[in-house]
């Protein structure tokens, strides 16, 4: 089967920082569904572990949002069958989605949304389940409209954050406050429901100020935590929450300790990594987002399609997340 991957960690600009291979189509077993690949996204997290500067030794294939048709099942597979259209994000421990067979453990992936292409559904798992898991498992938000707390999300243009935005907006009763500082960004976050939208290059405190709100019970930062921390400590209500997803430079907690407030952290591949005990919750999770994108209560983050699944398309697309300058997510699809 035709697959992209990297064998050493070079910069996207070298030809051979991603290449096209071949490999020997894999078999599922237990819970493994073997899918079909028809399209596949790109985040972040592709573009750091191929810079990662580890020795591999064997080529490794990279990827993790997919969108595909099941094509052959373990033993133990009980939610689906030959045929079924599936989405995912995968396992950081295991081979990438970047290939034209895949194989995926049944229960962290969900029936694809019946009203998005694949690659409009690409684009959703990974983003869709660190933005639920984060408001709704780490914070504790009630999926109601029982809080008129308001929540900061720091980075709102982005994969994640355009997710959080949407689950915030149309699920709770929060004022959603976004963080994006160009045009088309600001554009982006008011479109999917954001309430304001302030500039993160700007001060914080005045500008929620302006926005007349509470001081925030909640800020989900989704990128650069280290860099935006001081304006994070100072913002947050007492007794608030800020949420982070990468790992970073030593936080200083100095900043929240007289408020008594709490830092969480989201690592979407910890369920899958660790096979914890809630690991089939991220199954349920993507059942419900793809009944709310059916129900059109929320919609795809698609903003690029670059094309066909292969080397040359994968660096541009790494090239691009790495500019720091995309919106939404960019998706690739077909072999």
């Amino acid at each position: 089967m035709k697959a992209v991957a990297f064998t050493h960690s070079l910069p996207i600009e070298v030809d051979d920082a991603l290449i096209d291979i071949d490999l020997p189509e894999p078999t599922p077993r237990g819970h493994d569904v073997l899918v079909e690949v028809r399209a596949v996204s790109v985040n972040p997290v592709d573009s750091k572990l191929r810079r990662r500067n580890e020795p591999l030794g064997d080529a490794r294939v990279l990827g993790f949002d997919a969108a595909g048709i099941v094509r052959g099942v373990g033993s133990n597979v009980t939610h689906f069958g030959i045929g079924d259209e599936v989405y995912y994000a995968g396992a950081v421990d295991r081979p990438g989605s970047n290939a034209e067979f895949h194989i995926v453990d049944e229960r962290i992936a969900a029936r694809k949304p019946k009203s998005l292409s694949f690659a409009e559904a690409a684009a959703l798992p990974l983003t869709s389940l660190t933005a639920w898991e984060m408001l709704f498992d780490r914070f504790g938000i009630p999926q109601d409209r029982s809080t008129n707390d308001t929540l900061v999300v720091v980075g709102g243009a982005g994969g994640v954050g355009s997710m959080a935005i949407q689950l915030a907006r149309r699920l709770t009763g929060l004022t959603v406050i976004a963080t994006a500082s160009r045009p088309e960004t600001i554009e982006w976050c008011s479109a999917l429901g954001a309430h304001h939208v302030i500039n993160h290059h700007q001060d914080f405190a005045a500008q929620l100020a302006a926005c007349e709100v509470s001081p925030p019970s909640y800020i989900f930062c989704t990128n650069h935590a280290e860099l935006h921390w001081r304006n994070l400590c100072h913002s947050i209500a007492p007794e608030g929450k800020i949420g982070i997803i990468e790992s970073t430079s030593p936080l200083d907690l100095n900043e929240i300790f007289n408020k008594s407030a709490s830092v969480h952290t989201e690592y979407m591949f910890a369920r899958s990594l660790h096979h914890t005990k809630r690991m089939s919750e991220q199954h349920h999770i993507l059942q419900s987002i793809s009944r709310l994108v059916d129900q059109g209560v929320i919609r795809t983050t698609m903003t690029s399609n670059f094309g066909t699944i292969n080397a040359s398309n994968l660096r541009r697309a790494h090239a691009a997340i790495e500019s720091g300058t995309t919106r939404g997510k960019i998706v690739l699809e077909g072999f």
